[in-house]
């Protein structure tokens, strides 16, 4: 059986700590912050960031990983192991999942780039799929063709706070955030592939907070899996920007309308924080993979209480 070892970027939410425990390889998202290079989960913390943030005169760019990043920690692995799963954030939002593409072609068909366009607490999960399809015996093939072939049975719904960070990175306009301002509207975005979309108009955040419960609860009713079921089919992730007090209590809200279901939460990676400032909510849901990938008692001791 092949050794693999699963790579992934610091937009999965994995922190660097939590990749050590669990087996994983990240690699930190690089910033442009006021003209300085900054990585997350090295030298720039969630604290650090928010700060930098609320300056209103701070310019922030993200970017992708250096070329020689991504190849210097591939070249280190395949010192140790036999093949790689690399699973960047999603290729409809950021070109590092093309560039790997690109890197992988020279490395003989050790290097498996997953192309199955998720982020953040979707993209965690499927590193968790991968972690365990390997551990199972499957091939890095294998395993790329699975999670490119259920890269659609997952979805994300998220709330902002404020339309300022959609205004500055041009996502809506000035009128539009001011109109949006004054009625207290909450817009609602939904990420489903490579796409990021608008999906409703809230008045409030308790309104917006009850449009997510409802469109998980209608994916859900897709075939993920009943809540009286053993075993759900499904994972449900949660994520917040800044304020995490407040993403508890929306989190109990959510354990409440989906008793069945194991709920995680984390920090939204700040790749994507930077888009839609503090104060942002979102949940996911995303299937468990098919065909005897279900989980045992013994597969949630180490995959979901991992979460």
């Amino acid at each position: 059986m092949s050794k693999i070892a699963i790579v992934t970027d610091s937009n999965s939410g994995i922190t660097q700590g939590r990749a050590k425990e669990l087996g994983f390889f990240v690699l930190p998202m690089p910033f442009v912050i006021n003209e300085k290079n900054y990585f997350e989960d090295i030298d720039l913390t969630q604290e650090q960031y928010y700060e930098l943030l609320s300056d209103e005169n701070a310019e922030i760019h993200t970017s992708q990983p250096l070329p020689a990043q991504v190849m210097d920690l591939w070249d280190s692995l395949l010192g140790e192991y036999d093949e790689i799963v690399h699973i960047p954030m999603s290729s409809g939002l950021s070109g590092s999942c093309e560039s790997a593409m690109t890197f992988a072609e020279n490395y003989d068909g050790k290097v498996h780039v997953v192309n199955n366009q998720r982020i953040s607490v979707t993209q965690k999960v499927s590193c968790f799929e991968a972690k365990k399809m390997a551990d199972s015996g499957m091939s890095a093939a294998q395993i790329k063709e699975r999670l490119e072939a259920t890269k659609f049975d997952s979805a994300i719904f998220i709330t902002v706070d404020t339309m300022k960070y959609l205004k500055k990175g041009g996502r809506v306009t000035p009128a539009a955030a001011t109109v949006a301002g004054i009625l207290n509207i909450k817009p609602v975005l939904k990420i489903f592939g490579e796409k990021l979309d608008a999906f409703a108009k809230s008045r409030g955040m308790k309104n917006a907070k009850q449009v997510m419960i409802k469109a998980i609860r209608d994916e859900l009713e897709k075939g993920y899996g009943g809540e009286d079921s053993e075993h759900p089919n499904a994972w449900i992730g949660m994520a917040y920007t800044y304020n995490r007090d407040i993403a508890e209590e929306f989190m109990d809200e959510v354990k409440k309308e989906f008793p069945g279901y194991r709920v995680f939460l984390d920090p939204l990676s700040l790749s994507v924080a930077c888009h839609i400032g503090p104060g942002s909510l979102a949940v996911s849901c995303t299937k468990v993979q098919p065909d005897g990938m279900q989980y045992n008692e013994d597969d949630k001791k180490r995959y979901w209480d991992a979460l």
